[in-house]
């Protein structure tokens, strides 16, 4: 009989286990590029896959891409499980497309402390005039607007974030009905949505059930770890230009191989980054005559304004390089960090060079001269010296006797032509 009872309430407890609800968790912590969309989808697929309760996305990001925010919007819409969106932590924002994303969510909500709004619209490196600025403005402003009112929250406020730039804090938020609640904690969320019954983007009437719920962290996959890393236009420029640096190495090295490869490698991961983000091409313009200032200092005697010259349109280059919000863009002090070293390095590789060419020649027959040997036969003045480690047929300019010292002063094929050596010049060989 106890073992009957026993058997029922473990029964009970796996039968309890099994029916635990499960949420999906993903972040957006950074910038919205197109590698997010690819993660949010992932997300979706597994938590369809698992059967979770929801979808919970943390964000805190300053904004992002356009194009990318709009997929983004399309997948929380077609969502099988309900997407609650979340602004935390304490201090957190979800701006410009952060704004798109939260409203977009079944459930919007936010963290105390935490704000959002303020959403401009960016278009993959494209410029915009004030005619196109508007267009893209006004098609944005109604896309969220019909998102918004679907949802049920205030689409005339919404509308405001994008066309008059408006950002509210959560308790702005809340007010104004542009979020559903305000939430310390995740365990809070869950709390107060256990049992809430939502309208999906389709007409369905849902009820969440998020007692004490199991979340599971959505892993990235080893591509979008890696991509997700140098996507930020910092690291990715400074993946450029180390790679752009190992180049310039091996061409000013032949033959060490490593910097060349290396720096290939590092080039190709920099391009392939900064391909996600907005580029302006002004900025490109200004790095590859950065470059090419740098590579004809190792050419040109101009006495460092060529390097000057490429430092400055380095920094500019960097600076330009990204279109898109301040938030997206390389830090000015990126930009010096990365140039002042690469503008020392060349400069020193230059110097090297230029010592080099200025050298006294050592191999060949010109290195020949001015080197001492001694005379092995007597010099009449024909003979045969001995210089360098070998042997010599000689003429000099003067009658030597054998093993007085000489200096070569010429070679003529084969024959050297000699002279009395000071007694101060060169060593014996």
């Amino acid at each position: 009989m106890q073992r009957a009872i026993l058997g029922i309430v473990f029964l009970a407890f796996g039968v309890l286990a099994n029916a635990q609800s499960r949420v999906v968790a993903v972040s957006i912590d950074g910038v919205v590029h197109p590698i997010t969309t690819e993660i949010l989808g992932h997300a979706f697929d597994q938590a369809s896959r698992e059967n979770a309760s929801a979808v919970l996305i943390r964000l805190n990001t300053p904004g992002g891409l356009l194009d990318a925010t709009r997929e983004i919007t399309q997948k929380i819409i077609a969502s099988p499980v309900p997407v609650i969106t979340y602004v935390t932590p304490s201090g957190g924002r979800a701006a410009s497309a952060g704004f798109f994303i939260l409203e977009a969510g079944d459930v919007a909500a936010m963290a105390p402390g935490t704000r959002t709004g303020a959403a401009s619209p960016v278009l993959l490196g494209q410029e915009m005039g004030k005619t196109m600025r508007k267009k893209v403005e006004n098609d944005t402003a109604a896309a969220l607007r019909s998102v918004v009112e679907k949802r049920g929250r205030n689409s005339k406020l919404a509308e405001a974030a994008v066309l008059e730039a408006k950002a509210f804090t959560e308790q702005e938020a809340l007010k104004n009905n542009l979020v559903d609640l305000i939430a310390p904690s995740e365990t809070k969320l869950f709390e107060q949505l256990d049992g809430r019954e939502i309208k999906r983007f389709d007409g369905r009437l849902e009820t969440l059930k998020l007692s004490a719920p199991v979340v599971v962290e959505y892993e990235l996959t080893t591509r979008e770890a890696f991509v997700s890393a140098i996507a930020d236009p910092n690291i990715a420029f400074i993946i450029l230009i180390l790679g752009a640096l190992g180049v310039y190495i091996e061409f000013s090295s032949p033959g060490l191989i490593l910097p060349g490869v290396a720096g290939g490698i590092l080039v190709l991961l920099g391009l392939s980054a900064l391909s996600v983000l907005p580029i302006n091409w002004i900025g490109v313009a200004l790095l590859v005559l950065a470059v090419t200032l740098f590579v004809l200092e190792a050419s040109i005697p101009s006495h460092g304004i060529l390097s000057i010259g490429g430092t400055v349109a380095m920094v500019l280059g960097a600076l330009l390089l990204i279109q898109g919000p301040p938030e997206m863009r390389i830090h000015l002090s990126t930009a010096i960090g990365v140039a002042l070293p690469f503008a020392l390095i060349t400069a020193f590789l230059v110097a090297l060079i230029v010592r080099a060419r200025r050298g006294k020649v050592v191999t060949g027959r010109s290195g020949m001269v001015g080197e001492i040997g001694a005379a092995q036969t007597d010099l009449k003045p024909d003979g045969q010296v001995f210089v360098h480690g070998e042997y010599w047929g000689a003429t000099a300019t003067t009658e030597l006797a054998a093993g007085a010292r000489v200096r070569v002063i010429e070679v003529n094929g084969l024959k050297l032509r000699v002279e009395p050596a000071d007694n101060e010049g060169g060593s014996h060989a």
